[in-house]
């Protein structure tokens, strides 16, 4: 399986100028832990997270300097905490440059990458511009769908082809804005994952995939998240 197979493709961006205090609202109102931070163009320049955020002068957490880390510490590590903790802009405090996938890239690689990194999500993008996010939720999705038995023996359908007509139904439902949501298609068999506001939202994505011509089964993990709960 390759990273468009899996990856969540509604992705929350923002602009490098916005204000941290605007990327923290954003990242609790989204439910999520990290944004993307892309040009007007939409070119990926680096990601902001909760990590980047967490060391603030506002709240007096910014990263304690001992005497012994001015001794050994880097001066370009002693700015960039300073940096992390007085910047007033998304462009102070984000990552960069950042660890990437493509849409071909193999979940082998992408599973690599975020060892080696210890990172926890990586952008996709094609001609450098951010088209998805492959989590480790993501890849245990992707996990627990290949292990599925298949409904029967007959020839598999597309399933990339399945994949893009459900994600395009729900986006034409105007109850599925406020859902974050991610399918994963194997043999006609889908999985839902993701959050929602109500249970009624969560239905009605099992539903409504339900209907799609080609599908086998449905077998539905959607939950009822309240606002503030974050989801990769």
């Amino acid at each position: 399986m390759k990273a468009a197979d899996v990856m969540t493709t509604s992705v929350v961006c923002i602009k490098a100028e916005a204000t941290v205090l605007e990327a923290a609202r954003l990242l609790l109102s989204e439910r999520i832990s990290a944004l993307p931070v892309v040009d007007p163009g939409g070119k990926l320049l680096g990601i902001v997270s909760e990590g980047d955020l967490i060391h603030r002068s506002e709240i007096g957490s910014e990263k304690l300097t001992s005497r012994w880390k001015v001794l050994f510490e880097e001066d370009s590590t002693l700015a960039r905490d300073y940096l992390k903790s007085h910047g007033r802009t998304v462009a102070d405090v984000m990552t960069h440059p950042v660890v990437i996938a493509e849409e071909e890239t193999e979940l082998a690689v992408v599973a690599a990458r975020m060892d080696q990194f210890a990172i926890k999500r990586l952008p996709v993008v094609r001609d450098s511009k951010v088209v998805g996010i492959v989590s480790r939720a993501n890849l245990l999705q992707a996990l627990i769908s290949a292990s599925a038995p298949a409904a029967d023996a007959a020839p598999a359908p597309d399933d990339t082809a399945l994949r893009r007509q459900i994600r395009r139904a729900l986006d034409r439902e105007p109850w599925s804005l406020a859902v974050m949501h991610n399918i994963i298609v194997q043999d006609g068999n889908v999985e839902i994952w993701g959050h929602a506001d109500s249970a009624a939202q969560c239905e009605a994505c099992r539903v409504l995939a339900a209907s799609i011509p080609g599908v086998r089964s449905v077998s539905n993990h959607m939950v009822v998240t309240p606002r503030g709960v974050y989801t990769w």
